[in-house]
């Protein structure tokens, strides 16, 4: 186990912010954030993957990934266990993400693949006030039928998405070598099954782990192991061109994200630490 970590640290300090600095000409934004590790959850929560706002001041919602019972858990940001939601009849294959609709809908995002053998993905739609529950189904369109262990067949596995505007958004964690591109998916929220291609790519140096958008709508972020990019909504467009800017970020396996507000973010890690980014 410690020489796997000792692996993971050295390719996370590989994952940092200059390429996208050199690519896309930004400035450094890491000190204009204070980083501070301000809890610890439970052991209960021992791989913490998507996070949403928590019904409570200053609570989020949580679940653990692939492994993990169909549990919601809401904690404070100390790490606290405020309390649980049984999402009845509903797996946890593999749960990567948490996104949430401004009428307090959570969609749970089960659409992870390590192994590479899953050809049909699903996204909960559920409400811990009302046990409403929905499946929306999606497979990607250029995906195999079969599965594949070739390298470019890496590429069909999403640990991001978000809610705009009616639509969910999930982009690719793309675990290939040689192509670094990541893909941007649009998912209808409605209840159905459907067919996804790819409405946006582009080279992100690091694999994308998390993702959530500001309360105003005018900024999301995609969290990897190693960095935060920071996108922007034009016209009510989902711009996927190029990152406003880029944050380093190196705590261990960092895979949920939130904003607090329009600046602040909350991250946690598989670790059980959670850690707040205030704009100074």
């Amino acid at each position: 186990m410690k020489l796997f970590y000792l692996w993971f640290l050295f390719k996370t300090m590989l994952c940092g912010c200059q390429t996208e600095r050199q690519q896309h000409n930004l400035e450094k934004v890491r000190s204009d954030y204070k980083i501070s590790k301000i809890g610890k959850l439970p052991a209960i929560i021992d791989e913490s993957s998507g996070l949403a706002m928590g019904r409570g001041d200053n609570t989020f919602w949580t679940h653990n990934d692939s492994g993990g019972g169909s549990v919601l858990y809401e904690v404070d940001h100390r790490g606290a266990l405020v309390s649980t939601f049984q999402v009845s009849d509903i797996p946890n294959q593999d749960w990567e993400d948490l996104a949430q609709s401004p009428e307090g809908i959570l969609y749970i995002a089960d659409t992870g693949n390590n192994s590479n053998t899953r050809r049909s993905f699903n996204i909960f739609a559920v409400s811990p006030e009302t046990s409403r529950a929905e499946t929306i189904t999606f497979r990607y369109a250029e995906q195999d039928s079969q599965p594949s262990l070739a390298p470019e067949s890496q590429q069909y596995d999403s640990e991001a998405m978000f809610y705009y505007n009616q639509k969910l958004y999930l982009f690719s964690k793309n675990r290939t070598k040689t192509d670094h591109s990541v893909k941007l998916y649009e998912v209808p929220t409605q209840a159905g099954d459907y067919v996804v291609t790819p409405v946006d790519s582009i080279a992100i140096q690091g694999q994308v782990t998390g993702a959530d958008i500001s309360p105003d709508g005018k900024t999301y972020a995609l969290l990897t192991y190693g960095k935060i990019l920071l996108f922007g909504v034009e016209s009510g467009r989902i711009n996927f061109n190029h990152p406003l800017g880029c944050l380093r970020l190196v705590k261990k396996q960092t895979e949920g994200i939130m904003f607090l507000n329009n600046t602040d973010l909350l991250v946690t890690n598989e670790q059980r630490q959670v850690f707040k980014l205030m704009r100074r």
